[in-house]
C-alpha cells in the first residue's frame, strides 16, 4: 500500500498558490507600465465636435490637451491616493493616459475649448465658419 504524505500536499498547494501570486503581480506590473486607456465619445452638432472622455479622479493639472494640425492628443495621468491608507485590492487602472484623434480639416483651431466636470472632460471644437443651409420661404 502506498504510503501518502501530507506534507506533499501543504508543499504542493503553497507553489500553486506562490505561482497565482506571482502572475497577478507580473500582471500588476505589466498594467501600471502601460497605463490605461480612457473611454471615449465623439459627436458631431451643426456647430462643433465634442469629444467626451471618462477622466475620473484625474486632476486637472493633469491633463495635457494639445492640438498639432489635425491631430488632437489628450494625456495625463491618474495617480493612487495613498495617505496612509493600506490597500487590500486595486482593481482599477493608475498610471499614464494617452488618446489621439484625427480632426476634419474644417475646425478652427482658435476655438478650441475644455471642461472637466464630475469626472468628465468635454473638449469642444468649433467648426470653420461656414454658411449653414437655411430655409428660404417663397413670398
Amino acid at each position: 500500500m502506498d504510503k501518502h504524505d501530507p506534507l506533499e500536499d501543504i508543499f504542493a498547494l503553497r507553489e500553486r498558490i506562490s505561482k497565482i501570486f506571482d502572475s497577478a503581480h507580473e500582471k500588476a506590473q505589466y498594467e501600471s507600465s502601460v497605463g490605461w486607456v480612457p473611454v471615449v465619445d465623439i459627436y458631431e452638432t451643426p456647430e462643433m465636435f465634442v469629444v467626451k472622455a471618462d477622466l475620473p479622479e484625474v486632476q486637472e493639472k493633469d491633463i495635457v490637451i494639445n492640438i498639432q494640425g489635425d491631430y488632437l492628443k489628450i494625456s495625463g495621468e491618474r495617480r493612487l491616493q495613498r495617505e496612509g491608507r493600506h490597500y487590500y485590492q486595486v482593481e482599477r487602472c493608475y498610471g499614464s493616459f494617452s488618446r489621439g484623434f484625427i480632426l476634419p480639416a474644417d475646425v478652427a483651431n482658435d476655438e478650441i475649448k475644455a471642461t472637466l466636470k464630475d469626472g468628465i472632460l468635454k473638449v469642444t471644437l468649433r467648426k470653420k465658419s461656414q454658411e449653414f443651409p437655411r430655409h428660404v420661404e417663397i413670398k
